[in-house]
Order: structure tokens, then C-alpha cells, then sequence
């Protein structure tokens, strides 16, 4: 089936569902990008710092480039003007496409200012070398610093699971029309072993991954779940034509477990 999409303030429609593409290097991690678009995927989701932009490349070639989203991001060393333009050239080289459809920045660096960078990136728009921007690790404060700039922000991707339900936060992106992505949606598998999410996938007969995932997608988020085996390729594909429980989700919300996995840089004060 088609994998549905949202429409970001951009005015393009992005895929809900992608291919998170962290670790996945070298031939395996190009194996498990190819199979996953004969599957069906259509979104990609890489990054500057997972070096893997050559695998990528490689494996949509002879895809239809119109039909594939591909999201990267450039590392929060690179936010100055000129380092960005440069930082862009390089990854659509790399990835041997005219355009990305959407480039984030990676994580804010409070040493360059944010008018900078979003500046560079409304240019790399105007030029068409990137469809719609975004940011990723913002918190309130950092898309309230990044509005200012009146840059329009399409996308905010976070860390987002049953274990770090960042309700605020979404309210805040849902009111200023910005789409969350969530990375890690399965919490690097804690998820899967949690007791709340076991009860639910057993009544309903689906995987933890699955309910997890239909939970996120339910309110509204992109996933981007990480998968190189064809079995779980195939499992988070089939998350479109059934539908939580009232109750389920309210368990799910209820869960009360806050617990960040990428925590690196001190400045989440949501």
C-alpha cells in the first residue's frame, strides 16, 4: 500500500513513515536502503555525521527520484553561512541527487547564531538545492529563537517514544504548524520489553514495534524507525489499516516513564 503523507508549511507532502538509516553503513546498510524501497518505502532519512550518504546514493539509483523523500542533516560544527552552502554541495554529490527534500539542522550550536544558519538554509531553498527546512534536538526555546529569524520551519525532529512522551512540546509544534518526526521511536528497543506495550500488542495481535509506532503516528508524528532485516522492514509497514483502542491509547500516554537516550548536550529545558 501507499504509505500516507502529511503536508509540512512548505507546502510538500512528506511520507509518515521512513527508513532511519543510522549505523546502517557499508554494503549492508545499502542492502537494507535498497530492499526497503522494493518494499515500498519512499522516505530515506540519513545525516552528514552517519557517513553513509554514498550507500543512500547508490541504492535509490533507478528509483523514480520524484516519488523518494530523502531527509538529511548537517552537523551542528557546520551552521556558519558559508560551511553550510559547502556542507550541502557535499551531500548532494555524495547522495547523486540535484535536491534534497528536507535538510535539518542536526542539533543547535548556541556558538553561531541561528539567523546565520537559517539564512544559508532559505538560500539553499531559494535555489532549489533543498525542498522544505527543519531543525532537530530544538526544544520550545530553540524553535522560539529560530522564529524570530522568520525562516519558516517545517520540521522538528526529536527523540519521541511511549518512554519520552513530550506532550508540551508537541502541543507547542502543533500549534506553530510544524510537523515532529520522531527518531529512536522504539527507545533502541526498550520499548519492545515494556509491560504496557506487551499487553496491547497481545490483545490486538500486532508486534510492541507496531503499537508502538501506531501510537506516535495516531497523534500526528513522522517515524523513522531504523530496520535492516525484511521481516521487521515488513512489519513496520503494516501499521496503516487497524487502529488503537481509546483505552490503549490512554494506557500508552499513562505510561509516566521520561527517560532520554540522547542526552549529549545539556540543553533540553522543555
Amino acid at each position: 500500500m501507499e504509505i500516507p503523507r502529511i503536508k509540512l508549511k512548505s507546502g510538500n507532502s512528506i511520507p509518515v513513515l521512513g527508513l532511519g538509516t543510522w549505523q546502517l553503513t557499508g554494503s549492508k546498510g545499502a542492502d537494507s536502503v535498497r530492499k526497503a524501497l522494493e518494499l515500498g518505502y519512499n522516505h530515506i532519512d540519513t545525516a552528514e555525521v552517519y557517513d553513509n550518504h554514498r550507500e543512500v546514493g547508490r541504492s535509490i539509483v533507478g528509483f523514480d527520484r520524484s516519488e523518494l523523500w530523502i531527509t538529511s542533516k548537517v552537523w551542528r560544527d557546520v551552521l556558519r553561512h558559508d560551511d553550510l552552502h559547502k556542507a550541502c554541495d557535499k551531500a548532494l554529490s555524495a547522495l547523486g541527487i540535484d535536491y534534497m527534500d528536507l535538510y535539518l539542522i542536526h542539533w543547535p550550536n548556541p556558538e553561531i547564531a541561528m539567523a546565520e544558519t537559517l539564512k544559508a538554509l532559505k538560500e539553499l531553498q531559494d535555489m532549489d538545492k533543498i525542498r522544505s527546512i527543519g531543525v532537530s534536538n530544538f526544544t520550545i526555546r530553540h524553535l522560539k529563537e529560530a522564529f524570530e529569524t522568520g525562516v519558516p520551519i517545517s520540521v522538528n525532529q526529536v527523540e519521541f517514544h511511549p518512554h519520552l512522551y513530550q506532550k508540551e512540546l508537541l502541543d507547542f509544534c502543533k500549534q506553530n504548524n510544524i510537523i515532529i518526526t520522531a527518531y529512536s521511536p522504539l527507545g533502541t528497543g526498550a520499548i519492545l520489553k515494556d509491560e504496557t506495550i506487551a499487553q496491547i500488542a497481545e490483545k490486538t495481535s500486532r508486534t510492541p514495534a507496531q503499537v508502538a509506532l501506531k501510537w506516535l503516528l495516531g497523534k500526528g508524528l513522522v517515524v523513522i524507525p531504523k530496520a535492516s532485516s525484511e521481516e521487521h522492514l515488513k512489519q513496520n509497514l503494516s501499521v496503516f489499516d487497524w487502529e488503537l483502542s481509546g483505552q490503549d491509547i490512554k494506557a500508552i500516554d499513562s505510561i509516566g516513564v521520561k527517560h532520554r537516550i540522547y542526552d549529549e548536550f545539556d540543553n533540553f529545558d522543555e
